[in-house]
Formats: structure tokens, C-alpha cells, sequence
């Protein structure tokens, strides 16, 4: 029935999308249809006209104003060039005076007049020459203005013969823009229709196996104890021993002994500081036995989240596990210890970088781990069996919590490319071999896998899940 119900659901989606492409494109073609036979724009052509007109006129204006003031600056270069021109005459009049024979028997008084009268022309021919240099600079630029107000009335000019032809714009612009659009519609109505199946066509057939094929992360070769998996509750009772101490998030602390002393600790482990920001690992209550009480007994629940449950995992000296720290509600570790925390990098494997998980993060013992999930924690055990000497199980990739180091992990294909199609399983699913165990939650935290692939939900869990948050 629920199969009935989301394939009836696709099919309405994408009739619905074409419908929606239909009505728009039938809207555009009537619109044109009316603009070309109903419509007579000649009120709008008589405006476009009319401004186009006034535009014309005031670039001709000022064209008319610069040929004056171009016109007036050429008679004052004449005008300066013509004194400058009678100047340099009086000076070689004056200079042709100056014979030797007149300066050994001539008038002193005269010929220190005509060198008075010689400096003054000169001065004026300098000025009247620097007159003219500037007016000729006033000329030139006066020009460029001209040549760009020439240019504007011609485009004017244009303008308005394309305005006053019978020829509707508007109807032309439709027409311009239905030819030049029309193989990017077609484009897009096929890649509306047909790009999703061809994209994950060639992702499950093409890339995933090729993905599957890669070597697996195995990050220890063996581990002496394997941890201890409690069952889980809706909540947990916790037993703190002298010297032990509890980091809990606050939301899960419900009710605990009067012999235990409270503090605060603001990260769980300075190592990974932005780790614990983002996973909420941050202003943990600390809880300790009191000096002289002995057993401390401690009750944890989700109390904001009805769905979830809580599991304890103790990890003796020798042991570990693979953890992503978003699932850890809390840690207890022996008196006088800290917390073994090791980050497990694999950069340089293609498999990391095509599912986006490049860090692992494994808690090694003595320590016990509380951890949350949705629904429940369960433990999957591999062990050898008759008839199955390498022991190898998958799971779903969106329920995956941890698993010890000493199993090989790797992506393998979903199973079926219907199931991946229609969004219930993500493309991968974790496949772990060997003999160990790996956590599940009973179901994913975000429930049907199709809400969790929307973009937004897809690209903070990518990047979380790149380091192995």
C-alpha cells in the first residue's frame, strides 16, 4: 500500500510539473497570438516616438551649442595667432634696427626705446601664443564632445527608425526570445524528466560498484576483549563507583544519589574542541562519588526525546570502539584516568573521498560509553558458524553507530535500485567482516531515509560525517 501510495505521489509530482510547464507555455504563445492580431500599439509606438524625438532634439541642441563655442574658440585662436603674427613683425623691424653702425654712432636714447619696445612684443607674441596653445586644447576637447554627441544622435536616429517601423517590438522581442530559448527549454523539460532516473542510473550501475570494489578500512588487526553491549532502555541505571567519574550531557540526567558532587565541564576533550561544539558535547555535568560515600547510583534518560533509548558500553582495558560521538549521551572513566580518545584519519582512500567519511573516532577502554539512539541500540555479533567461515553483515547506512576497530568496513551497493530509487535506502550500506560487532539503532534517528536527502539535511550531514562526527 505505501508503495501504491509514494508512486502516486511521483506521479502527480511530475504531471503537476509538466502541467505547470504546459499552462506557461500555452500563456506565452496566447499572449503573443493577442499582441500580434488584437492589439494595435500605436499609442505605445506614438510615446516611444514622441520621447525618442525630444531625445533627438536635445542632443542636437547641445551639438548646436558646442559647434558655437567651437566656432567662437577658432576665432579667438585667430584672432590671438593674428596678434601674436603682428608682434613677431614689429620685433624683427625692431631687431633689423640694431646694426652695429647704429649702436657705434646711433642714438642711445632711440635704441634704448626700440630694446624697451622689442621686450614688450616679444611678451605680447608670448602671450598671444600661449592664448592660442590653451584655446587649441579648448578646441580639441570641444571636438571629442562633439564626435560623442554625433554618435548619440546617430544612435537616436536609429532608435527612432526602429520605433516608427509597423512591426510591433514587443511582438519582435517575443519572437527574438522564443528562438533563442527554445533548445533550452526542450533541454530542461527533458532533464526535468529523464535527468534523476539517468543520474542515479549511472551512480548505481557505474559508480557504486565501482566504490564497493575498494579496499575496506580496517584500522586494528586484532583486539584482545571485545566491549561488553548492556541492553537498551528507555533509560539507564547507572552505577558510579568511588573515584569514577560521569560526563553527561544535561538532557539526560534525570535523578541521582545525594552522594554524588556536581560540576561543570565545559568540553568533553580539549583535543577535539569544534567536535564537541557541533555534537553537543559541550557544558557537561560532572558527577563523582563524595569523599566517605561509597556506591552512587544514577538514573539517565532523553528527556527531550521520547523516541530515544540508551545503551551501555563497557570497554575493559584492552578494548575499544568506533564511536561517532553525535550517538554519545555520556562517559565514565576509572579514578585517576582520561578519556582515550584517538582519531583515525583515512585521507588517501577514494572510498573516503566519493562517501565523505575521512575520520573515525575510536574510545579505548577502560572507560564506559552511554550511548543514544533512536528506538534502541542494537548489538550485531559476528562470530565464525558452520558453513560460514568469514562471518560479513550489512546494515543500513543512515543507522550505523559504531563497531569495533578489528572489523573490515566498507560501502557496498544497496541492494536493490528500486529501494534506492525511490529514496528509502541511501546508495551505499556499511558492510562490516570479520568477528566483532557493530552498533545499529533499531531505526534512523531522521526516520524514512527520503526526508534526510532533501539538499540542506544532505550537506550538513556530508560535512559532518566528513569528520566522522
Amino acid at each position: 500500500m505505501g508503495t501504491l501510495i509514494n508512486f502516486t505521489r511521483w506521479v502527480l509530482g511530475k504531471t503537476a510539473g509538466a502541467g505547470l510547464i504546459l499552462a506557461v507555455g500555452l500563456a506565452a504563445a496566447g499572449l503573443w497570438v493577442y499582441l500580434k492580431d488584437n492589439v494595435i500599439l500605436l499609442d505605445w509606438r506614438r510615446e516611444v516616438v514622441a520621447t525618442l524625438s525630444g531625445e533627438r532634439a536635445k542632443v542636437q541642441a547641445a551639438l548646436g551649442d558646442v559647434q558655437q563655442r567651437m566656432n567662437r574658440t577658432a576665432a579667438e585662436i585667430a584672432r590671438e595667432q593674428a596678434k601674436a603674427e603682428q608682434a613677431d613683425k614689429v620685433v624683427a623691424q625692431l631687431r633689423a634696427l640694431e646694426s652695429l653702425w647704429d649702436r657705434l654712432v646711433g642714438d642711445p636714447e632711440q635704441q634704448r626705446a626700440n630694446a624697451e619696445q622689442r621686450r614688450r612684443m616679444e611678451a605680447v607674441s608670448a602671450e598671444a601664443k600661449g592664448k592660442a596653445a590653451g584655446l587649441q586644447e579648448v578646441l580639441m576637447r570641444s571636438g571629442w564632445e562633439r564626435d560623442g554627441l554625433l554618435l548619440a544622435l546617430g544612435k537616436k536616429d536609429a532608435e527612432l527608425r526602429e520605433a516608427q517601423k509597423n512591426k510591433s517590438r514587443v511582438q519582435q522581442f517575443i519572437e527574438d526570445a522564443w528562438l533563442r530559448s527554445k533548445p533550452w527549454i526542450i533541454g530542461a523539460l527533458v532533464l526535468y524528466f529523464f535527468g534523476p532516473t539517468a543520474g542515479k542510473l549511472l551512480l548505481y550501475f557505474g559508480v557504486a560498484p565501482l566504490i564497493a570494489g575498494g579496499r575496506p578500512v580496517r584500522l586494528t588487526p586484532d583486539l584482545a576483549v571485545l566491549p561488553e553491549v548492556a541492553m537498551s532502555r528507555v533509560s539507564a541505571e547507572i552505577r558510579l563507583d568511588p573515584g569514577e567519574r560521569l560526563w553527561v550531557k544535561g538532557q539526560f540526567l534525570q535523578a541521582s544519589d545525594e552522594g554524588v558532587t556536581r560540576a561543570t565541564k565545559y568540553v568533553l576533550d580539549w583535543r577535539i574542541p569544534v567536535t564537541c561544539v557541533v555534537t553537543g558535547l559541550v557544558e557537561l555535568i560532572e558527577l563523582k562519588a563524595k569523599a566517605g560515600c561509597g556506591e552512587q547510583r544514577l538514573t539517565l534518560s532523553n528527556q527531550a526525546n521520547p523516541q530515544s533509548e540508551l545503551t551501555v558500553l563497557t570497554l575493559p582495558a584492552g578494548a575499544a570502539v568506533v564511536l561517532r560521538p553525535s550517538f554519545l549521551a555520556g562517559v565514565i572513566v576509572p579514578e585517576g584516568a582520561r578519556l582515550d580518545l584517538r582519531r583515525r584519519w583515512q585521507l588517501f582512500r577514494w572510498q573516503a573521498w566519493v562517501t565523505l567519511q575521512f575520520r573515525f573516532f575510536e574510545f579505548a577502554g577502560p572507560c564506559r560509553l552511554i550511548v543514544a539512539g533512536s528506538r534502541g541500540v542494537r548489538a550485531e555479533r559476528l562470530v565464525d558458524r558452520e558453513g560460514n567461515p568469514a562471518p560479513a553483515r550489512r546494515a543500513n547506512q543512515d543507522a550505523t553507530v559504531g563497531f569495533t576497530p578489528n572489523l573490515s568496513y566498507r560501502p557496498v551497493r544497496a541492494e536493490t535500485f528500486w529501494s534506492y530509487y525511490r529514496g528509502v535506502n541511501p546508495l551505499f550500506d556499511d558492510m562490516f567482516a570479520g568477528q566483532g560487532i557493530f552498533l545499529c539503532q533499531e531505526i534512523s534517528a531522521d526516520g524514512d531515509a527520503r526526508r534526510a536527502r532533501n539538499f540542506w539535511s544532505g550537506l550538513w550531514g556530508g560535512l559532518t560525517k566528513v569528520f566522522g562526527l
